[in-house]
């Protein structure tokens, strides 16, 4: 009798274990900008495929909208549209050979940029009832004629400006400032209208969503603050999951005289209390937002300073004196960035042992707390040359990530993005290794 109960119990146990990973999400990200890179950096469907076992979503980034019309558009014609490569409806019939998959568009991301605009058209299509009535219907159009599954709103909100990494006291006064109105300038005006507005947008979309049974999702893009723009109990019941990409919250491009971590886990000491992961969660939680919708975003990235003679001695973070970001990759061709694989080939290895300047190895420094993240740097030469610091995501401390989620029994995790995994198995042999690490732990 006693080992007949024993058998109860496990088997009781592994059912709530199925059905705990099961119901975990894992959103996979793929930029298109990928398919029209040269080189190693290039990510075409067939590259694509070996990730789709682990994911349950995919979206296809990035869609814009038209300022002059406010309609839904495709940022690459030539690219997406069956009148060109046809893209979005190769991506969408991946679905035949992985029935299971959930393939959505996104929208904005931060990338849908009119250069000539002296406005911001995100926030102007929600001034109007018409506006965004007119972007539903093409949005609508656009998912039904390609077989998307939904949309996802990557919603071009204003960042937050970027802030100073200072110690307590530096804070304490920072506080009374604002507190008395010094230094107070808002990153929208409008922010209370647009808020309003963004809830009525979300809720309309849903209602013309539902007899579809299309998916609606929410990402909120890094350094965007959720209290002036998200009214999440009015809108949370419309929307079918959150992705909160914790991550950049230090980057050369928003803060290129300070070099920290870009996306821990857990606030560290002395740092911007809302800069973690943790700090997101807990406040969307805090906010009535269901766990189980609720994915955390986790970066395939490193951000990369470069190292000034005078910086430090030893590359602990914080690192202050920094005067630029670090070099271009090959493949993402962008200062300040580095794919993980392209971090991987920096780090020692039998083919840069024995290299000097900017070839020779960067000393990778763990995180055996679990808590903030992994870091590598190459202290600058006698002559004050080819210093760098990254900071950077690797399978571990995606993993970590993953883990958190389970604890905290979160809706699961987004990737971001597939194109700057490993997907060719340059590091370790095995393809998307980030994305595989925190799967597994998930």
């Amino acid at each position: 009798m006693f080992t007949k109960s024993l058998l109860v119990v496990a088997l009781f146990c592994a059912v709530n274990l199925i059905n705990a990973d099961g119901n975990s999400k894992v959103v996979c990200h793929y930029d298109s900008k990928s398919f029209i890179r040269e080189g190693l950096g290039k990510l075409t469907s067939a590259d694509l495929e070996p990730a789709l076992s682990f994911c349950t979503h995919l979206v296809y980034g990035f869609a814009g909208i038209n300022s002059a019309d406010n309609k839904l558009k495709s940022l690459d014609v030539g690219l997406d549209l069956d009148q060109g490569k046809g893209n979005y409806r190769i991506i969408t019939q991946l679905k035949r050979k992985y029935p299971g998959l959930k393939v959505l568009l996104s929208v904005g991301g931060g990338v849908d940029i009119d250069p000539d605009a002296d406005t911001n058209k995100y926030l102007t299509l929600l001034e109007s009832m018409g506006g965004r009535q007119a972007f539903i219907n093409t949005a609508h159009s656009l998912i039904k004629t390609y077989d998307f599954d939904g949309l996802d709103l990557a919603w071009q909100f204003p960042p937050n400006k970027p802030k100073k990494i200072r110690s307590s006291i530096g804070s304490l006064w920072s506080g009374f400032k604002h507190s008395i109105g010094i230094g107070n300038n808002p990153v929208d005006e409008k922010a209370d209208e647009h808020k309003e507005e963004f809830t009525a947008f979300v809720r309309e979309i849903k209602s013309a969503f539902r007899p579809d049974n299309y998916i609606l999702s929410l990402t909120v893009l890094p350094n965007v603050n959720s209290t002036y723009f998200f009214d999440i109990p009015a809108i949370i019941n419309n929307l079918d999951y959150v992705t909160l990409p914790s991550f950049d919250f230090q980057t050369p491009a928003r803060n290129h005289k300070e070099a920290d971590y870009s996306a821990p886990l857990y606030e560290l000491n002395e740092r911007i209390k809302e800069s973690n992961v943790n700090y997101q969660v807990l406040y969307w939680l805090a906010q009535h937002a269901p766990a189980s919708k609720l994915i955390v975003g986790i970066p395939t990235f490193g951000r990369t300073w470069k190292l000034e003679s005078d910086a430090t001695q030893t590359g602990v973070p914080p690192i202050l004196g920094i005067t630029e970001a670090g070099q271009e990759g090959l493949q993402t061709k962008t200062p300040g960035l580095l794919s993980y694989p392209e971090i991987c080939a920096k780090l020692p290895n039998p083919s840069n042992n024995n290299l000097k300047g900017e070839f020779a190895p960067l000393r990778k420094v763990g995180d055996p707390t679990k808590r903030f993240g992994t870091y590598a740097f190459r202290l600058p030469d006698s002559d004050g040359n080819f210093g760098l610091w990254v900071s950077y995501e690797d399978p571990d401390t995606a993993g970590n990530k993953a883990g958190y989620v389970r604890a905290k029994g979160l809706g699961g995790i987004s990737i971001n993005d597939l194109s700057l995994d490993d997907f060719r198995g340059t590091c370790s042999g095995d393809k998307y290794p980030i994305l595989r690490a925190a799967k597994y732990r998930l």
